[in-house]
């Protein structure tokens, strides 16, 4: 069976994806609340690169996340951030609303979409959250 990733049109469509989804995070007001997580990371270039290889791996292609950091442990990846359901669902939407741009649909993104949700789920923790100078002046 040919792997998921190329089922929804190779590197090069995923790639198109995860450049959506991060232009929704940043421009997005609704999103604002995902895109001040990333403020302490280093920074949505580099998160847009990360998420491509993990993304590209987790699809069943070129492994390129495990090759750099030799795994794929999501929870290790978001341990020190402060994850709360609200934030799962909202990363979640804008992820759908991503891949309804790109007007990627049929089987292989729903079960795309079901496995994101449970790892999205997972993620929820109690790391105290952390107010941030980027916030001054947002609600």
């Amino acid at each position: 069976m040919e792997p998921a990733i190329e089922q929804l049109g190779g590197e090069s469509q995923l790639r198109a994806l995860v450049e959506r989804f991060y232009d929704r995070m940043e421009t997005d007001p609704a999103a604002h609340s995902l895109h001040r997580l990333h403020f302490r990371g280093h920074g949505l270039n580099q998160t847009r690169q990360t998420q491509f290889e993990f993304l590209s791996g987790f699809l069943g292609g070129r492994a390129y996340y495990r090759e750099r950091f030799g795994h794929m442990d999501l929870r290790e990846i978001h341990a020190h951030i402060p994850i709360r359901k609200a934030d799962a669902e909202l990363w979640l939407d804008t992820f759908d609303a991503a891949l309804a741009d790109c007007e990627l649909t049929g089987p292989v993104v729903e079960k795309m979409r079901a496995t994101l949700r449970r790892a999205a789920l997972m993620l929820v923790n109690n790391v105290p959250d952390w107010r941030l100078e980027a916030d001054v002046g947002y609600t």
